[in-house]
């Protein structure tokens, strides 16, 4: 039997949401074992003057939950 937990991270990148998706996920599993399913929840765009300056991505990121009590 396994439990799973889900939290919601917000990654950041130039180039495009992928990118920004697949920056969560490297950072994301430095410090998270066991990391499961990402779900892109929200895309947005960071515009100034214009122009596109930064794609933003909210995932929820599900990893497995060890109790250690």
């Amino acid at each position: 039997m396994s439990v799973y937990k889900i939290i919601e991270l917000v990654g950041t990148s130039t180039e495009s949401w992928e990118h920004a998706a697949r920056t969560v996920v490297e950072k994301a599993s430095k410090s998270l074992r066991d990391l499961r399913i990402a779900e892109v929840v929200e895309q947005d765009l960071v515009i100034e003057g214009g122009a596109v300056q930064a794609y933003r991505v909210k995932l929820k990121v599900s990893f497995k939950y060890e109790d250690h009590t």
